[in-house]
């Protein structure tokens, strides 16, 4: 993506920002709140049409790239949430990320129609060993609701992953995760690499750190920095954009608190 630029309502979301993804490689996309993060994201789900800029893949422009195209791109991608069909097992829920793999179709090899049984049996293949790198076999005849979040985080993840995708959009999947969970989905990330690029948006900076070969950081809708992780780290802009309102706040304080005590004194 180059040049990207988005505004709602005559307020600048993003302005200029350009991100590539190398094949092979876990990027960061990282900034504090409100720096236009989720909006990159959108639009490289093709949930967001930019004003001005652009989107390329395998060196074709996208021009009018929408969130049904993402798959037969060769790209998945995970929500914030975890946007699983509670109506469906979790096995089902893999298989409908698997669906471009289907010969007979999506809906004939959900549904099982009689002319799809080797389709139905040949995803239902896949979605089980989706679901078993992840470590969520045992819930495959379960549904979303009944399983705690971080499972569902997994299963989500498996439908994702299902596809075996060139590019996996990851927003936010550490969130709601304990500490050893994440340490886990960090493993499982860098060995994607191998055989996937991965675009990682996350506010969890050790996670970021670890796992990223590359990171572009946004502050305002803008990018301050691009880099490794260790060039990322010592960039004083990125300090000052995600301190400089603790800063502030603690400056604030501490002013506050000296002058109530000069009250109290007389």
């Amino acid at each position: 993506m180059s040049g990207i630029s988005v505004a709602f309502g005559g307020v600048a979301a993003l302005s200029d920002v350009s991100l590539t993804v190398e094949p092979g490689q876990v990027h960061g996309l990282i900034g504090p709140n409100g720096a236009g993060k989720t909006t990159m994201f959108n639009v490289a789900c093709g949930l967001v049409r930019p004003n001005s800029g652009r989107i390329t893949w395998r060196g074709q422009e996208q021009r009018r790239l929408r969130p049904s195209q993402l798959t037969k791109l060769g790209i998945s991608r995970t929500l914030q949430g975890v946007g699983l069909f509670a109506g469906m097992t979790v096995l089902e829920n893999v298989m409908v990320g698997a669906h471009r793999h289907a010969k007979a179709g999506f809906f004939s090899a959900v549904v099982a129609l009689p002319t799809s049984d080797k389709d139905e049996q040949r995803l239902r293949e896949r979605a089980h060993t989706a679901l078993v790198e992840l470590g969520a076999d045992s819930y495959a005849d379960r549904y979303p609701g009944s399983l705690p979040y971080p499972v569902q985080k997994r299963v989500a993840l498996a439908r994702a992953l299902v596809a075996d995708p060139e590019l996996l959009l990851l927003d936010e999947p550490a969130s709601g995760l304990a500490e050893d969970e994440m340490t886990e989905l960090g493993d499982l990330i860098q060995t994607l690499s191998s055989r996937m690029s991965v675009l990682l948006v996350e506010h969890h900076m050790d996670l970021v750190m670890r796992v990223c070969d590359q990171i572009t950081v946004l502050d305002s809708g803008k990018p301050i920095a691009v880099g490794t992780p260790a060039e990322v780290q010592a960039n004083p802009a990125v300090t000052e954009a995600y301190l400089g309102d603790e800063v502030d706040a603690e400056a604030d304080a501490a002013e506050l608190a000296s002058t109530d005590g000069g009250r109290s004194d007389g």
